[in-house]
């Protein structure tokens, strides 16, 4: 049995590992620092390029350059992990203040809405904080994990803790 809403750990490889996968994987001269975040769809791996540049334009100069130099090599370490961590990889840089994501997931969500929920969302929409009810929602979700960033930390601890207790009881 799963949690509620049909995800179970066994679905995909656990990626555990992945930041350090990744910190060896990587050549070492292309982060001074390096973050990889996982769920169950994606990796996103986002480095922060050693040199300093000024922000706006030259920070996205070298952005581009670096993105365009790296292609080749990013596919096939995106490969060896996508056939590892059954997952897509999804990569970005940061530069100085600039941080750009190339291409990453947006994967659909189908909920039930009643109305008290989409008065919300349509009242982001008439404000004009968002273009449509989906960019509302991806609005409201984004709020609520900045302000419930401890919370949310403490529950994925505390899911990890129940995962590890189900694989150690007895087999059906």
């Amino acid at each position: 049995m799963g949690r509620p809403g049909g995800w179970q750990q066994a679905d995909v490889p656990s990626a555990d590992d992945a930041q350090d996968w990744f910190t060896g994987r990587l050549p070492d001269e292309w982060f001074s620092a390096l973050d990889v975040n996982v769920d169950r769809d994606e990796i996103t791996v986002i480095g922060t390029l050693p040199d300093d540049a000024s922000p706006g334009a030259e920070a996205e100069g070298r952005i581009s350059r670096w993105r365009a130099d790296t292609k080749e090599q990013r596919i096939a370490i995106a490969s060896e992990a996508e056939s590892r961590y059954q997952r897509k990889v999804s990569w970005g840089v940061r530069l100085g203040e600039t941080e750009a994501l190339f291409t990453h997931l947006a994967a659909p969500v189908m909920t039930r809405l009643r109305q008290p929920e989409r008065q919300v969302l349509d009242t982001l929409v008439d404000s004009g904080v968002a273009r449509s009810r989906s960019d509302a929602l991806a609005w409201s979700v984004r709020l609520v994990g900045q302000h419930a960033d401890e919370w949310l930390g403490q529950l994925r601890e505390a899911m990890s803790e129940v995962d590890k207790l189900r694989s150690q009881g007895p087999g059906l």
